[in-house]
This record gives structure tokens, sequence and C-alpha cells, in this order.
């Protein structure tokens, strides 16, 4: 991230593009014209006609600003922090402004004279386009304060994730290792060509799990890290180690966040295969319905008593990078039922674009 210029900040505000702005703006305007009615109090206007001229009022300009962000997003998506504010600033004062002279121009047309309508619209275009722009600043300037703090906390939330999952990416357990590596000297005198494939797969399985050129991988690749992991496993556990992969069902150029199964295969099978003496079976399970995307992880429960350490990083790190990703529309889910811990995700599907796989450097 660039720090000499402060361009890191520089999409600090929201999409102003998007039909879930537009319905918030909406309902903001709302709540603060029945705010400033209700303390008005007027008695000359009743209170829901003084309510209908406030909404209007604020409905054009919190929608004409909004429409106009939306308009110079890029721009402002360039400038620094400082400098986008500032124009942010510039841009509400001159709507604010607009908007308030056209209201009294509209009050002083003939049309609305002759209906006796005159009174409900401002009768100085100065004081009241003055009034409302320092309004207009005091509000825009809170907004911005909060838009960057909100931003500045995502951030931080952002880098806390990556680095947990750098943690992940470098935790490739120690004993993994020191047994894959004594199981690949095993196999240099009785089997060369069975090592030469499980050297091959670990360096396939390191340059995976600890690269830090991609957030996020298609999930053919995820599910190929997993299988190489599960090859490593194979050797030093042998039959005791069975995978049930259910996986056709899934999208293959699905977007997901790296290293998101394998560690759930490495946990079923550190806490549920590993402890018993005959082994078990893993069981991987996706489907896709509604635009979603489901993968169950199932393994046998351990039998001695009490839970082995480390089963929660993992499954935290994942859960904080969905929600990252996804937002509310991601669930994660896991628990002991009956005699399975199971593993349970969803999130949307979100297919890699036709042509970005070509395009990706090696």
């Amino acid at each position: 991230m660039k720090t000499d210029s402060g361009r890191e900040h520089a999409f600090y505000l929201p999409d102003f593009c998007t039909s879930r702005a537009t319905l918030a703006i909406v309902l903001i305007v709302e709540l603060t014209a029945f705010v400033l009615t209700l303390a008005r109090q007027s008695l000359a206007v009743d209170f829901w006609t003084d309510l209908v001229r406030t909404s209007m009022f604020l409905l054009w300009i919190g929608l004409a600003g909004a429409a106009l962000l939306c308009a110079v997003r890029e721009p402002l998506a360039r400038s620094t922090v400082a400098v986008g504010s500032a124009a942010v600033l510039a841009l509400i004062t001159a709507v604010v402004a607009t908007v308030s002279v056209c209201a009294y121009l509209i009050g002083r047309t003939q049309m609305v004279i002759d209906a006796g309508g005159a009174a409900l619209f401002p009768q100085s275009a100065g004081n009241f386009a003055l009034r409302n722009v320092w309004i207009g600043l005091v509000v825009t300037g809170l907004a911005l304060r909060y838009f960057y703090v909100a931003h500045e906390w995502r951030c931080s939330v952002e880098l806390r994730a990556a680095a947990r999952v750098h943690a992940l990416q470098a935790r490739i357990r120690p004993h993994f290792l020191f047994n894959s590596m004594n199981t690949i000297a095993a196999l240099t005198r009785s089997n060369p060509s069975r090592a030469e494939a499980a050297v091959q797969d670990l360096a396939d399985l390191f340059r995976a799990t600890l690269s830090d050129k991609r957030d996020t991988i298609t999930l053919a690749e995820e599910l190929e890290v997993a299988r190489t992991y599960q090859r490593m496993e194979q050797l030093r556990l042998g039959g005791r180690l069975q995978v049930d992969w259910k996986t056709d069902p899934l999208p293959a150029n699905a977007l997901v966040p790296h290293l998101m199964i394998q560690p759930l295969l490495e946990n079923a099978i550190y806490h549920g295969i590993e402890p018993r003496a005959e082994g078990g079976t893993v069981t991987i399970t996706g489907e896709v319905g509604g635009g979603l995307v489901t993968i169950v992880v199932r393994n046998p429960l351990d039998p001695s008593p009490g839970e082995r350490d480390g089963n929660r990083l993992a499954l935290a790190n994942i859960r904080e990078r969905l929600s990252l990703m996804y937002g509310e529309r991601a669930l994660m889910k896991s628990g002991r039922f009956d005699a399975e811990y199971i593993v349970t995700l969803r999130f949307p599907l979100i297919e890699q674009p036709a042509g970005a796989a070509a395009a990706r450097p090696a």
C-alpha cells in the first residue's frame, strides 16, 4: 500500500452507484426530514405539509448529491484523501446551493402564487441558501469522517486477517514436514519413483501454501492443493486414511479465498484420523444451489477425551476471510454431531471471468 501520497485511502467513500446506497440515502433523508419537522413545530404549516416539503427538498439534495458522486467516482478514486474530501465538500455545497435557489425560484412562479402555496417556499434566496450550505457542510463533514473511520477500521480488519493468513500459510505443522521427509527418505531405497513423486507433491504443496501473490484462487486450484496434501499424508498413514471426494457438482472456476479446504482437511486428519488406530474416512461434499456454493467436511471424532490443540486457528481464519470476501452472505458452521465433527461452508457463487485464467501470469 502506498503511504507517501495517501492514495491508499482513495476508495474510503462507499459506492453511491449501487441501489443499496440509494436506498440508504432515501431512508436517512426521510428520517432527517421527520426529525426536522418535529423540531420545528410550525404553527403556520401543519405537520404533514411541513414533512412533505422538507422530504422533497432533502430528497432532491440527497439523490442529486449521490448521482454526482457516482458520476465522479473514478476521478475521486485517483485523488488523495485530502483532495477527494475537499472535492466532495465542494460538490455537495454546490448541490445544496443549487437546490436551495431552485426551491426559492419555484416559490416565485405564478402558478405557485396563484395556488396560494408561496408561503410554503423560502422568502429570501440568499439567507435560505446560505443557511442550508452551512448545514450541508457540517453534515457532509461528519459523514466523511464516519466513512473514513469505517474504511480505516475495515482496512485494519483486512490487514489483521492477512497477517493471520500468512501465519496459517507458514504454519504447515512441523511434525507433518518431518514425517513427510522421513517417509520420502524411506521410499528412496524401496520405491525411488514414488519418492520422486512425493518430493514433487511436497514442493507443489509448499509452493501453493506459501504463495502471497493471490488472495483468491479458483475452486479447482484449491481442491488440487487439498488433494496434494492428501497424497502426502497418505504416504504416512497408508490405509488408515480414506478421503471420499464428492465434489463433482462444484464449479471449477468459482473464486474462493486461498487456503480454505486444505486447512479443513488437515484438521480433519490431525484431529479425527491420526488419533484412531483403525483410521477413518474424511468426507468432503460439495453442491451448488440458488447461487450458493456449499462445502461440507466430515471426519470421525477423536475417541480419546479432550480436544487436541490447534483446531481453532484455521476455523477462525477461514470464517474471517469468508466474511471479508462475501460479507453477511457467507456462512460457516462447525461442531460435533453424533459421532462426527462437521464443518459447513456456504458462500455466494462468484465465477472467474472468461479469459482471466489465460491472462494470469504463471
